[in-house]
């Protein structure tokens, strides 16, 4: 079994009560393919995303749920995407079935969950030049990479806390 030697302990600490991050307890050649595969569905991701977009004229998080009046008088959800600048200055707006906007809706989504999975892994792959770089800068390697993968996930939490909270407030309009 390979060894991972990407890390030194902590001036003080011995070898064995040093737990190293948990990125570095998975095989260096393993855990390197892991993370272009998750770049790859990532990209693969955004690729779909734009197909779809382009063909709907849109997507769901920049449309709407309409309540709109019914031959019979009675009231019935329409469902809207939108897109921006997608060929008019105004954009776009197309009726599509409940099952197509909460699909458009999920996805935009998952474009936050695969982003953030993306720069983490590109932020493991990077992590043994930044550590070997940054050593006697202000701020340490192993501080940068924590701070920096702490706040991608944050903000990506709230973003999907953000969509999340506006998809149901959407449906609840049916």
């Amino acid at each position: 079994m390979e060894q991972n030697v990407d890390y030194e302990p902590p001036a003080g600490r011995s070898d064995a009560s040093f737990s190293p991050c948990p990125v570095d307890r998975m095989p260096r050649r393993s855990r390197n393919k892991l993370c272009v595969a998750i770049i790859a569905v990532g990209a693969l991701n955004f690729v779909v995303y734009t197909i779809v977009y382009a063909a709907l004229g849109g997507d769901a998080h920049n449309g709407e749920i309409r309540l709109v009046e019914q031959l019979d008088g009675s009231k019935a959800p329409a469902y809207y995407v939108r897109g921006h600048f997608i060929r008019s200055l105004a954009g776009q707006e197309a009726q599509v079935t409940r099952r197509v906007w909460i699909y458009s809706y999920l996805h935009s989504m998952s474009m936050f969950v695969t982003s953030a999975a993306m720069i983490v892994s590109m932020l493991v792959l990077a992590r043994p030049h930044i550590l070997a770089t940054m050593r006697d800068d202000w701020i340490s390697g192993r501080t940068f990479v924590t701070v920096f993968g702490t706040i991608v996930v944050l903000v990506t939490s709230g973003a999907i806390f953000i969509f999340a909270w506006d998809f149901i407030a959407q449906l609840g309009l049916e």
